[in-house]
């Protein structure tokens, strides 16, 4: 009769430590930064569809690193908790620290009791009325949970990125300059920019980057996403394409659409456009995160 294979319990979980860490490091970094209305999200990912910033509930912001579908298993499981928490009480029953103290034991629990731990590192962030009620937990693959207190950074290089913060960040900034000091970060450790090569620090674009917020002044529903020309104005980078430059004579003087008779206002009239559904005036999106 052959022995099983014996392994002692601390290097066991030395060994899923070290599997769970090297799965996250080979991501891309989240920073989570506290500006002077709320708190901001900033994450490299070029893509549109895969978000890794979310919304958990009315006050209540989500921000993960690591493997997308163990991640997004988790954020949907919040938002259910969320969701009949809010429903059987009270919606202000439900806090950041209900919904980090979850995710820890769920964690702690695939942790030990499971061969393959999760490769995944979270961010429960909760906009209080002032800035000091401010909450930022940082949770682990082995369910440890911290209160961070101004920011949180996740992923890929974080030590790198979290020194270059610690260096530049302030308490109270505005939402331009937090957004500029944390893409700047980002972009420092980023293997996109690294070779540029043309002498001078390349910085992300807007088409890399997935921005969003927790805005204290909203009355309910604080969580927004920033997109469009709104994240190029806050990023100084304004400048578009001439789009007419090398378009057809035809198509640069083609007369506007006139809508049909009848048409509601509002529907089909260049002047008045339609907007429901889609991105408001400032570039953020009404749609839930669930």
């Amino acid at each position: 009769m052959t022995m099983p294979y014996y392994a002692s319990a601390e290097q066991v979980m030395r060994d899923r430590s070290e599997y769970a860490r090297k799965g996250i490091s080979r991501g891309r970094s989240v920073a989570v930064v506290t500006y002077a209305d709320g708190v901001l999200f900033i994450a490299e990912n070029p893509s549109s569809t895969l978000h890794k910033v979310s919304e958990l509930y009315d006050r209540i912001g989500f921000a993960a690193v690591g493997r997308y579908s163990e991640f997004e298993s988790l954020r949907v499981a919040g938002i259910r908790l969320a969701d009949v928490r809010g429903y059987s009480y009270n919606r202000r029953d439900v806090t950041g620290r209900v919904i980090a103290n979850a995710y820890a034991q769920t964690l702690a629990a695939v942790f030990s009791e499971q061969m393959k731990p999760y490769e995944v590192e979270l961010c429960v962030a909760e906009v209080g009325d002032d800035a000091e009620n401010d909450q930022l937990y940082r949770l682990t693959f082995d369910g440890s949970i911290v209160d961070e207190p101004d920011f949180v950074v996740m992923g890929g290089q974080a030590e790198a990125v979290s020194g270059h913060l610690r260096e530049h960040f302030s308490t109270g900034m505005g939402l331009s300059d937090a957004l500029q000091v944390g893409v700047r970060a980002l972009s420092a450790v980023s293997p996109v920019t690294a070779g540029s090569g043309n002498g001078s620090a390349a910085q992300l674009t807007a088409a890399q980057l997935e921005v969003a917020v927790l805005d204290r002044r909203r009355p309910k529903r604080a969580f927004r996403r920033i997109t469009g020309s709104a994240l190029r104005t806050l990023l100084g980078d304004e400048a578009t394409p001439d789009v007419t430059a090398d378009a057809p004579a035809t198509a640069a003087h083609h007369p506007p659409s006139v809508p049909e008779p009848g048409t509601p206002p509002g529907l089909g009239d260049p002047a008045n456009p339609d907007t429901a559904g889609g991105p408001d005036a400032n570039g953020t999106e009404d749609a839930p995160e669930n």
